[in-house]
């Protein structure tokens, strides 16, 4: 597998927000002309939901699903001062420094799932996924989910890994399964699940599951609340992802008891 190299790039224009995602997230421009959505740091569950996005894109990118590319992006104190708009202003403000990045697909259209198709094998992955990773945000109300060029994208996976908002109790989440697998908008249509854990199971082995990681900024593992170091926190991802692909099997039948 090639290795993960995640760019970092300065947004230069703030062109529009995004008034459908509950975080404000915004269309911008960066230094390298391209168009990104943009994922605030300063947004309502803040540096976390970065995570969750960095590393849940990353291992569904690595277990074969189409994820658009992730970027660091530099935002710096002059967007603030010019907004208009008092909340995005305090989110302009909140959020200088470094956030998380997704390019931008033009003319993409969200999953419908009274109209839109998607083979077996890739459904079944996704809702596998959502399983290891505690994905509770791919529901029909709200897919997260991008039709672009005839093929399925995965994005916003920020509502995934909840168990790092009490880091007192994270432990806790370590034998869970994940129930609410049963509201999934992919789940009916999953029927390769024994198939997609198998490759799963290939695909993020220790190497690339430490390889992700690694890539979390040491900026967004330090808060004034967390009592634990970046490096307990890192661990604590492994040991929580280590743990859920040993239970897959128990993921594969709660998803098939659930359809």
């Amino acid at each position: 597998m090639n290795k993960i190299d995640i760019r970092t790039v300065n947004v230069v224009q703030y062109i529009k927000p995004l008034r459908e995602g509950g975080s404000l997230p915004a269309i911008v421009k960066a230094d390298d002309e391209f168009l990104y959505v943009l994922k605030f740091r300063g947004a309502g569950q803040g540096k976390k939901a970065l995570i969750s996005e960095l590393i849940g894109g990353e291992f569904a990118r690595a277990i074969g699903l189409k994820v658009p590319e992730l970027v660091f992006m530099n935002l710096d104190d002059t967007f603030s001062k010019t907004e208009p708009d008092e909340e995005i202003q305090d989110l302009l403000k909140f959020s200088v420094g470094l956030n998380l990045g997704l390019h931008f697909l033009s003319s993409a259209i969200s999953y419908d799932p009274l109209i839109s198709t998607v083979d077996s094998m890739t459904a079944s992955k996704v809702v596998l996924l959502d399983s290891i990773i505690s994905n509770i945000d791919r529901t029909a109300k709200n897919t997260n989910l991008l039709n672009w060029n005839k093929e399925l994208w995965v994005i916003d996976n920020g509502a995934s890994f909840y168990f790092h908002h009490n880091w007192e109790n994270w432990k806790n989440h370590l034998s869970r399964t994940f129930p609410l697998i049963k509201d999934h908008v992919l789940l009916e249509r999953a029927h390769s699940l024994a198939e997609a854990a198998e490759e799963i199971k290939v695909r993020l082995d220790q190497d690339k599951l430490a390889e992700v990681i690694a890539l979390i900024p040491e900026e967004w593992l330090t808060s004034e609340s967390d009592t634990m170091t970046p490096n307990e926190m890192r661990s604590a991802y492994m040991e929580y992802m280590n743990a859920k692909l040993s239970m897959i099997n128990s993921l594969v039948k709660e998803a098939e008891d659930a359809r």
